[in-house]
């Protein structure tokens, strides 16, 4: 084969988990600032398969043909002139690009050396490519837009999953009271990650069983049984809802008002910052990373439709490059 070209997942239209295939494309060339990295690891998350379909970031990304991915984990291959930060062998992971197209379902990536941080020493490259998306995420909610602090009490919904999990640790590490919503079965799991209390929401409304909240981190949404605005009943006054899957609509804002608490949407942004941070905690033994299923790279589409189906605890990851 070419040195020229790589093997990607591609496609050409949106559609099911069938639209997915490996191609071989070319390699791309980093520009200054830039870095070549070969991926060992590329995570999934909802966002790839809400994108598949025609959602999710579709907007953004345009029509098809197009590879998805922004979870990587890798080793740097090349630099780009005037990049002084990482060098050719660096083991780095990141979320380069986001919500732009990253190509990460592919055997090399390129973007900007300040997006990618040095891979945690103490995980493999199949963990590390299961962090950025979702640490992210949850850090950005839980630090930077919620200021989290010791004492309060933090309301997690979907805290099993690949953000939540995360969200669970965060919250704890800055000393809050945390509650995790999930089904019975991961109630032990999330009480070791640091979880205060569990309410199973296949039994219980949770908007029944908890009260005067702080802050609320909303990885649900209401489209799913109108979480968000459910969410509103548990806040103290001056409380806090982060809408992250679906954003903020006029009625839930409204419904915020006039229930006298606060609410904000929010969207993940690149940060090798804070995957630095995350990777001290993760290589401190204070942040677990939990990845439940691996596929390589040629059964992409069975790994969307196994995320798809849900329940997933903590992260599904492709494998690239041994």
């Amino acid at each position: 084969m070419s040195a020229d070209t790589m093997r990607a997942v591609v496609q050409d239209g949106f559609g099911g988990p069938e639209v997915l295939r490996v191609e071989r494309v070319p390699r791309p060339v980093p520009l200054p600032t830039e870095v070549l990295v070969r991926v060992h690891a590329a995570g999934i998350n909802p966002v790839d398969w809400k994108t598949r379909g025609g959602t999710g970031m579709a907007g953004l990304l345009g029509e098809p043909p197009f590879t998805l991915g922004w979870d990587v984990s890798g080793v740097v291959e090349e630099v780009g002139f005037g990049v002084t930060t990482l060098k050719a062998g660096d083991e780095v992971y990141g979320m380069p690009w986001f919500p732009r197209v990253a190509n990460a379902y592919a055997e090399y990536v390129t973007a900007p050396a300040r997006q990618w941080a040095r891979k945690p020493a103490t995980i493999d490259h199949v963990h590390a490519a299961a962090v950025p998306l979702a640490a992210l995420t949850a850090w950005q909610a839980v630090v930077d837009t919620a200021h989290v602090t010791a004492g309060q009490r933090v309301l997690i919904t979907a805290a099993a999953g690949g953000v939540g999990h995360f969200a669970v640790q965060f919250a704890r590490h800055l000393g809050a009271h945390v509650i995790a919503t999930a089904s019975a079965a991961r109630h032990p799991w999330l009480k070791e990650l640091g979880a205060n209390e569990s309410v199973d929401y296949t039994a219980t409304r949770f908007e029944d069983a908890v009260k005067d909240v702080d802050v609320v981190i909303d990885l649900v949404g209401d489209a799913h049984d109108s979480t968000s605005t459910r969410s509103l009943k548990v806040l103290r006054p001056g409380g806090l809802l982060v809408a992250i899957p679906a954003g903020v609509s006029p009625e839930l804002a409204q419904a915020a008002e006039a229930a006298g608490v606060r609410v904000t949407p929010f969207l993940v942004e690149p940060d090798g910052a804070a995957l630095t941070a995350i990777a001290g905690l993760i290589d401190a033994g204070e942040v677990a990373v939990e990845v439940e299923e691996t596929f390589p790279l040629e059964q992409a589409g069975a790994a969307h439709a196994r995320g798809e189906a849900g329940r997933t605890r903590g992260k599904l990851v492709l494998t690239v490059t041994n």
